[in-house]
């Protein structure tokens, strides 16, 4: 039984392998054919990291309307530096620090201006999964943490990064990175726990 199991993973995770060598073949296809200026590419990159892009900026914001306006400048940067990308690497994480980058700036703005909600709340899809029994907490959780710790939380447990590509993405050290974390989540456990009371 054991044996048959194993093996079901292998094939499992031999599939994966292949979709993501897949995927990542036709994403600098369609990087150095938006490179060239082909709309249809660019479109096709829009199309498939919108949602993690979009949803990224959301948990780190908690507002709908900033969140798409920073996914968008963000996509609009991005095609305007498409010249200086370099092909060989993936696009998904170039976006997605530029991203990050933009909500933590948006949020930085918004503290300082004072504009910032005492009972800020986030969309509860934003949390993750609309039928999770517990998205508004959850939600509730994350816009209680600030912006950086938000960020390290969104990167490493919505977009699967781990802490070594998080540092890289936002040019921190993996320790300042490890410690964002760590304090992000205990934080969020305890927002949680009094939450769920």
């Amino acid at each position: 039984m054991d044996a048959v199991l194993s093996a079901a993973a292998g094939v499992e995770a031999t599939g994966r392998a292949e979709r993501r060598t897949e995927l990542e073949r036709r994403e600098r296809a369609w990087v150095r054919a938006a490179q060239r200026g082909d709309a249809t590419a660019m479109e096709q990159l829009f199309r498939h990291h919108w949602p993690r892009a979009h949803r990224a900026a959301l948990l780190v914001v908690g507002d709908a309307a900033a969140a798409e306006d920073i996914a968008q400048e963000a996509f609009l940067a991005a095609v305007r530096a498409l010249d200086r990308f370099d092909r060989r690497r993936p696009f998904g994480p170039w976006l997605h620090r530029i991203v990050v980058n933009r909500a933590i700036d948006w949020s930085r703005a918004r503290t300082l201006r004072r504009e910032l909600a005492v009972e800020q709340t986030v969309e509860p899809s934003a949390a993750g999964r609309a039928e999770s029994p517990h998205a508004q907490e959850l939600a509730a959780g994350l816009a209680a943490l600030g912006p950086e710790q938000r960020a390290v939380i969104v990167l490493r447990y919505l977009l699967e990064y781990t802490p070594g590509e998080i540092a890289e993405l936002l040019d921190l050290p993996r320790g300042t990175v490890n410690s964002r974390l760590r304090r992000g989540l205990d934080r969020l456990e305890d927002v949680l726990r009094e939450e769920l009371r």
